[in-house]
């Protein structure tokens, strides 16, 4: 028997075989009723705990599994449903619930944005009407009845707290912070009070937020918060959970009065760990030690683990201690079963969320030997690991890189005002030029053309033909359309990070990888496990086909080297400013090729370059600095003339505005809709110098605005871009949107910029 309790944190919802996401869109779809749509979903989560159970682990999550976002749960559960959804029923109606999450007529979904720095998005809460704050019902004791009732399993509630909850809405003045926390103490008490009665006896509340920039002015109001909460409920343990880096005021927060804290030592690595050496640790208080990094897909290193663990040691004493991940498993696939295609190397060094739970287990056996030999004998699964990282360290593909030093010289272009006049002359746009971003809508057909190629069921010549047909097609539509720089549509491509993984060197890829990305979105993320380098031509033959068809420019398409990290699960042997370095050097030769070839317009996307920043400011000048330096070392070498265009989505773009006029990019395209606005009134304060196109319409959304909404959200625009610099597009890509929407919407949209152009004249 193991002298330490093991916990999980949070697991996959999606389920080995996504059943999750076939089963929301077979509701969208009208394919399953309400019944059997709930009936089924709560199969899932029974299989999915008794999953967990199986592990082994001692503390099993309940109240994490959502139907589309934890964030969302919250929001309904607290009465703080939008005025716009309200005439569509009670807030634990499915009809509010996915209205708020996907928007429906006349009402746009909430704004989504990206979970701290990971690959999740979440729905973000509405405050600014100062709704009545009210329990309506009480996720969280279904989630822990049903557990209890279908397996007889203790399970310990999530939820997020109230300071975080708070920190993540939107719509709260810094003067009103306070009293909208405090107006939260009563709701999140009355959850708390029936999981207690329901015979609960652990809590967990999640409050990541106590990683970020946590203002001095916070710390009596935490206090105050949690000193509540606990003297409500004393017979209720509550485990503070923190996660995705170093909490920010130590010795303030071990001392807040809950029943045990938990730390990620992985991310939150070196400080959490000095934290604890300097200030030491509460007696009797639980520490929750985030060992196993939820966020990687590679085994544990048990030498590192279980030394961690000895000095840990040397201050709570480890009948006080929880083995548990750093944070949820949300962000790792489910299970390593099946995966065995590829690299064997890699593939044995892969632990997922099954995985992880068995590595805690283990590591929580080893640690009785830790108190009587100091070189303990590792359990066989923790052998393994040891055998398996080091192979991959000594795999040949990590052995190629050159001797390019990060501070070699990049190229620097003519000032944006000589280029702009060069591009103007060399492309004859008119005024508020109209593009979209450069997927197009991916039907059933191009999908299943793609697998049979893949498995070799239909040849390249047929797959090219109907690649070919349907470039062709929807050249034509943009013609027909009137949209002003065309794309080729990337109907080639599964995804804007995988395809591109798919044609370097040094990333790997799973058969059953896949994690959510937000609401029934789930990406398989490539794996980057040695030195990224060029293999040749990536684009050029798609790009070149679909400009021979039209006069009209057609930009190329490529997705940015900080996209290409964040969005990938990456090696952890060299730093990510090294791996950014070794992709942009490798992206940079097809832009090169792209230009030489007569391509006038390339597009090198970066959305993920706010999303990754640290989650603390003092930390973001040296990480703009080398990420911006990878945008732009992507792109070095190409002429004035040639217009460098780059893509951001769902950011605080406001926030990093100094670095993303660095990157010098001559357009700049960004979504305005599900911000609502917030970007355009940032820029009244915050111009940016250069082309800029912001997006008109929520391309997430089923809904297709009218004409005048989209005309709307130009003249706005153009009240802080001047017109010879603003373009209208889309917020996002259209790969996942249905054609007679998309032709639709890109109707209103083209009309939309001609009558601006109109009310220019």
């Amino acid at each position: 028997m193991s002298i330490v309790s093991t916990a999980a944190l949070g697991y996959p919802r999606i389920g080995e075989n996504r059943e999750w996401k076939k089963l929301l869109e077979a509701y969208w779809s009208g394919k399953k009723d309400q019944s059997s749509f709930q009936t089924e979903m709560r199969d899932l989560r029974i299989r999915r705990l008794s999953r967990i159970q199986q592990s082994g682990v001692n503390f099993v999550p309940s109240g994490d599994f959502t139907l589309y976002d934890s964030m969302l749960d919250h929001i309904a559960a607290f009465s703080l449903v939008p005025e716009r959804f309200k005439d569509l029923g009670t807030p634990d109606s499915l009809a509010v619930y996915f209205a708020m999450a996907r928007g429906i007529e006349g009402a746009p979904a909430c704004e989504m944005t990206k979970w701290f720095d990971t690959n999740y998005h979440y729905l973000v809460p509405e405050l600014a009407h100062s709704p009545e704050l009210k329990l309506a019902f009480n996720p969280w004791l279904t989630a822990y009845t049903e557990a209890k009732e279908a397996l007889g399993l203790q399970t310990r509630p999530v939820l997020i707290g109230p300071y975080t909850f708070l920190r993540l809405a939107k719509g709260v003045a810094a003067n009103e912070f306070a009293y909208r926390v405090r107006k939260l103490i009563p709701v999140y008490s009355q959850v708390l009070q029936q999981l207690a009665e329901a015979g609960a006896e652990w809590v967990q509340i999640d409050e990541p937020s106590l990683v970020t920039d946590v203002p001095d002015a916070h710390l009596p109001l935490l206090i105050e918060v949690y000193s509540a909460l606990k003297s409500a409920h004393p017979q209720l343990k509550l485990q503070l959970q923190t996660y995705f880096g170093s909490v920010q005021h130590p010795k303030v927060i071990f001392e807040l009065p809950v029943d045990g804290i938990g730390l990620d030592f992985v991310r939150g690595q070196p400080d959490n760990l000095q934290a604890i050496e300097q200030y030491g640790w509460v007696k009797g208080k639980i520490l929750g030690a985030g060992i196993v990094d939820g966020r990687s897909i590679w085994r544990v290193n048990p030498d590192q683990a279980l030394a961690l663990i000895e000095q840990l040691a040397r201050v709570v004493p480890l009948e006080q201690c929880i083995i548990q991940p750093s944070c949820s498993l949300l962000h790792s696939p489910v299970t390593v079963k099946g995966e065995s295609s590829g690299d064997a190397i890699v593939n044995g060094a892969f632990a997922f969320a099954d995985e992880k739970l068995e590595e805690l287990v283990s590591i929580a056996d080893t640690c009785a030997l830790l108190l009587s030999d100091s070189s303990p004998v590792l359990p066989p699964r923790l052998e393994t690991n040891r055998l398996a990282l080091a192979a991959l360290r000594g795999h040949p593909a990590r052995q190629r890189a050159s001797n390019q030093a990060l501070s070699d010289t990049i190229e620097t272009r003519a000032p944006f005002s000589n280029r702009h006049a060069l591009q103007r002359s060399r492309f004859q746009l008119p005024l508020l030029p109209t593009t979209t971003i450069g997927s197009l809508p991916q039907t059933a057909d191009i999908r299943k053309a793609r697998l049979d190629w893949r498995r070799g069921t239909i040849d390249d010549l047929a797959y090219r033909s109907l690649l070919n047909e349907r470039t062709a097609l929807w050249i034509k539509r943009q013609e027909e359309i009137g949209i002003d720089v065309l794309v080729h549509g990337e109907f080639e491509r599964t995804d804007m990070v995988e395809h591109f993984a798919h044609l370097l060197d040094g990333y790997h890829f799973t058969s059953n990888g896949w994690v959510q990305s937000y609401g029934s979105r789930c990406v398989k993320p490539p794996i980057i496990f040695g030195d990224v380098m060029d293999r040749g031509a990536m684009t050029l033959e798609d790009t070149l086909y679909a400009q021979s068809l039209t006069n009209r420019p057609v930009k190329g398409m490529l997705t940015g080297p900080i996209t290409m990290l964040a969005w990938s699960f990456y090696r952890d042997d060299i730093s990510k400013e090294q791996i950014a370095d070794q992709i942009a050097r490798a992206l940079n030769a097809e832009v090169l090729r792209l230009e030489a070839a007569g391509i006038g317009m390339i597009q090198v996307d970066e959305p993920a370059l706010r999303e990754i920043a640290p989650l603390k400011r003092n930390d973001w000048p040296e990480y703009l600095e080398w990420s911006v330096n990878a945008f732009r070392r992507s792109v070095a070498g190409v002429r004035n003339d040639t217009q460098i265009h780059t893509h951001m989505c769902y950011c605080d773009y406001h926030e990093i505005i100094d670095a993303v006029e660095a990157m010098d990019a001559d357009v700049i395209s960004l979504e305005t809709s599900r911000s609502h606005g917030a970007l355009i009134q940032a820029l009244h304060h915050q111009p940016y110098a250069n082309g800029i196109g912001l997006g008109v319409y929520d391309i997430h959304s089923p809904v297709v605005p009218d004409t005048n909404t989209m005309l709307e959200v130009i003249r706005d625009s153009l009240a802080v871009v001047p017109s010879d610099r603003l373009w209208v597009n889309p917020d996002c890509g259209l790969k996942t949107r249905g054609e007679p929407e998309t032709l639709a919407a890109l109707e209103r949209m083209t009309e939309a910029a001609r009558l601006a152009r109109r009310e220019l004249q």
